[in-house]
């Protein structure tokens, strides 16, 4: 039959699919084994996705469930003597799981062969650019990807017994946590970025943040192998910050080396020795959706390894529809980034523009309701991080305030909140640590105080 020709040539297997039902019909119990992993679309019959779906709501719904429950809730969709079969084509439900394994196999197979398809008409699509294509192309395939579903549960005994072997390497100083290169943000972080972790760091414009993310950055890329995803800056623009920072020459050396006496080659060489150093790859692709920026970091994962991804900025990711409402799409793409550092054990290191409420309060010190268009950023994020510089908005203020910045943590899942100093090098675009104590404003009557 055109049935039967059908189902030789699609990758299917009635088999697996009975032995679920038959599995499920005989022990409910099994359904625990493999209802976090088994959808009906994994059923290649529309008969057993029906019945499985039906199965599948009467165990989430407490009831018992057997063949009459079934043949009664389904009408005569499918015949008491087709439900009985099924019962019956297994002896147990000890091999539940295999069953499931054979069958959502067979079921990203057929997906393969439709993506094959897809792709095939991308390849076709002259009228978009083949990096689109490409990009296209990796994103559907990346659907089919996943982690094989694993029984997470373990007890607290055996829990406290294999974590005992890392608090005695914390003990003797070894540790998961990354070091940042800034003695105040280490000391914050409990020793570091750690794997798995979420770190915003929010700004208005101009306060520095990608300058410290640059400096984060630079610093781990000694140990650590790290990716930064540029939305913002073209990679010329990038490479002559790195130029400035690496050789400690001023940014405006560095573009205009005729007007400002020239270059220090010496110090030209220093930086382009350092970057050579440096375990740090860019892309300055622009607009990327959660899908793409996924995608990209599993390429370099798979390619050179990575350990902190750097998004600059969140605000200029896409959503996977532009016509939803932007705090919809953002919290798309904050929810994936976690996923993301969790799947990939990586740190995430993402930058966020704040409201422009910030500049209309007397202490313009960020809080957590300045983080633009989405609560999901606070929620989401395992650490937030604000910097301020007061001689940014008031720049009035005197010489001992220009290299001053005020980062404050009003938020940290694994360590504690509070505020620190750090000294931005404007000239140079970087950061490093502020020694002694803040400055303090001056007036025509003395002391007023730090005004931050």
């Amino acid at each position: 039959s055109v049935e039967a020709g059908f189902a030789v040539r699609m990758p299917v297997s009635l088999d697996a699919e009975y032995g679920v039902i038959g599995a499920l019909l005989l022990d409910n119990d099994a359904y625990d084994r493999v209802g976090d992993a088994l959808l009906p679309e994994h059923f290649h019959s529309d008969k057993n996705r029906l019945v499985y779906a039906e199965i599948a709501a009467q165990i989430n719904a407490n009831k018992v469930c057997d063949v009459v429950t079934v043949g009664i809730a389904l009408k005569g969709q499918v015949a008491l003597s087709e439900l009985n079969s099924m019962a019956q084509f297994v002896p147990s439900a000890a091999n539940v799981r295999r069953y499931v394994a054979t069958l959502i196999e067979r079921y990203k197979s057929r997906m393969l062969l439709q993506v094959s398809a897809e792709i095939t008409e991308l390849a076709q699509d002259h009228d978009r650019s083949i990096e689109d294509r490409v990009e296209a192309a990796q994103g559907q395939l990346g659907k089919l990807i996943s982690e094989t579903p694993r029984d997470d549960w373990v007890s607290v005994g055996e829990g406290m017994a294999q974590h005992m072997q890392v608090l005695e390497d914390r003990a003797n100083g070894i540790s998961n946590a990354m070091p940042t290169g800034l003695e105040a943000v280490d000391d914050f972080l409990s020793g570091g970025a750690r794997p798995g972790s979420v770190i915003i760091i929010g700004a208005r414009p101009s306060m520095g943040k990608t300058a410290l993310a640059m400096t984060i950055g630079t610093n781990m890329a000694t140990d650590y192998v790290v990716g930064m995803l540029s939305m913002e800056m073209p990679h010329s623009d990038l490479r002559d910050r790195l130029a400035a920072m690496l050789g400690h020459m001023s940014l405006a050396t560095v573009l205009q080396p005729r007007k400002y006496g020239g270059f220090d080659w010496g110090k030209v060489s220093n930086s382009a020795e350092r970057a050579r150093a440096l375990n740090m790859h860019v892309s300055d692709a622009s607009g990327l959706n959660i899908n793409q920026i996924r995608s990209k970091a599993r390429n370099l994962k798979r390619r050179h390894g990575l350990n902190v991804l750097i998004l600059d900025y969140i605000g200029l990711a896409e959503g996977l529809d532009r016509k939803q409402q932007r705090a919809y799409q953002l919290e798309e793409i904050s929810r994936g980034l976690k996923g993301l550092a969790k799947e990939l054990d990586i740190a995430v290191l993402c930058l966020a523009q704040l409201n422009r409420k910030v500049e209309d309060r007397a202490d313009q010190t960020p809080v957590l309701s300045d983080l633009r268009d989405s609560g999901a950023i606070e929620q989401d994020a395992d650490v937030i991080m604000f910097v301020h510089r007061p001689i940014q908005s008031r720049p009035d203020m005197g010489f001992e305030w220009r290299d001053y910045a005020k980062v404050s943590i009003p938020k940290n899942r694994q360590g504690r909140c509070g505020v620190f100093n750090l000294s931005y090098i404007g000239e140079q675009t970087r950061f490093e640590s502020w020694m002694g104590d803040a400055p303090i404003t001056r007036t025509a009557y003395g002391s007023k105080g730090n005004d931050l």
